[in-house]
């Protein structure tokens, strides 16, 4: 169904359109969500999470109900067991996902909004595999998914790209927890391979 999500904090920002559906278990509506669900497993799925809060003050008669997007649930199929997924340093606005088998790559923001990071993080595991800085300040007026392009993946060696806006292009390649930069000349050679 199509709801308004109000994206800024500023009386005068637009609402923007987004589609959500419920995620129900066992007959039962237990949370609602956007966008399409990433298969981690035969058995286990992640999906973004959407809710509702109250946006009424304390002198307003009635609730005030506004959706906002949330981070990432895990479902589990077979047992029903719905967790949310705790990402370092993702902003629920401005942070832009891309999942790759249980590895999940964004942008993050520092806790004041000045700096920005490209993350990639491992389903069930506390640090993330790549936390390196990026040469990208959000400006106050950014939109919704900015802090950067959706990462994009490669399999074959597994290899994640960071496009921010600018120059600031960087690849990494992902071995098991650890990640390593890739220069354009160790790229270069091997395509010529």
């Amino acid at each position: 169904m199509p709801v308004q999500w109000m994206v800024g904090t500023s009386g005068d920002d637009q609402p923007v359109s987004i589609k959500i559906r419920a995620l129900v278990v066992d007959a039962r509506v237990r949370e609602y969500v956007l966008g399409p669900p990433h298969e981690v497993t035969e058995r286990l799925f992640v999906v973004r999470r959407v809710f509702r809060v109250n946006d009424a003050l304390p002198e307003d008669a009635a609730p005030k109900w506004q959706w906002q997007r949330g981070g990432w649930l895990l479902v589990d199929r077979l047992t029903g067991r719905i967790s949310a997924v705790n990402l370092p340093e993702f902003d629920v606005v401005y942070s832009a996902s891309s999942w790759h088998r249980d590895y999940v790559a964004y942008c993050g923001v520092s806790d004041d909004g000045k700096k920005t990071f490209a993350i990639v993080a491992e389903l069930n595991r506390k640090k993330p595999v790549l936390k390196k800085p990026l040469l990208r300040v959000l400006p106050d007026d950014a939109g919704p998914d900015s802090a950067c392009s959706v990462p994009a993946w490669q399999r074959s060696p597994t290899r994640v790209t960071f496009e921010a806006p600018g120059p600031d292009k960087q690849t990494f390649a992902i071995r098991g927890h650890t990640a390593d930069i890739v220069n354009d000349d160790e790229e270069d050679e091997e395509v010529s391979k």
